[in-house]
């Protein structure tokens, strides 16, 4: 049993979480996903590509929101139903990304909290969307 408890979540609560992809987690989520799409994995051909060099697994990066929301908030216990995201810039090998997530509403009756998702990088936004997850008490 966990302490989470809808009734602890209030509007504006956010937190952040700031990470950097390597080339091994870039390669071990690759072999996980099965995502071998050479943008992500091969130097030459993202070269040649509008990125002009290797970028992060789109899906690695929102993974991130599920790590906050499933260690910090509103923590263990939520259920992800679904999300929204918009992919505005890339994100490159070992730069350094700010996730940050904010209650924007909270529908009590349904027991479900709504939240803006953001990745950005010195206040440049990369990843712009909304969350919603079920809180089962």
């Amino acid at each position: 049993m966990t302490n989470l408890k809808i009734s602890n979540i209030k509007i504006g609560d956010k937190v952040e979480l700031v990470r950097q992809f390597s080339i091994e987690d870039v390669t071990l989520f690759s072999k996980l996903s099965g995502d071998i799409n050479p943008v992500h994995l091969d130097e030459n051909y993202a070269k040649e590509t509008m990125f002009g060099q290797r970028i992060v697994h789109g899906a690695l990066l929102t993974s991130m929101f599920s790590t906050i929301f499933a260690n910090q908030l509103p923590g263990p216990g939520c259920i992800y139903l679904k999300s929204e995201n918009k992919f505005l810039k890339p994100v490159y090998l070992d730069q350094l990304i700010t996730f940050r997530v904010e209650v924007i509403d909270i529908l009590v009756e349904k027991k479900r909290v709504i939240f803006k998702t953001v990745a950005e990088e010195n206040q440049h936004e990369y990843i712009v969307g909304t969350a919603e997850l079920y809180i089962p008490e």
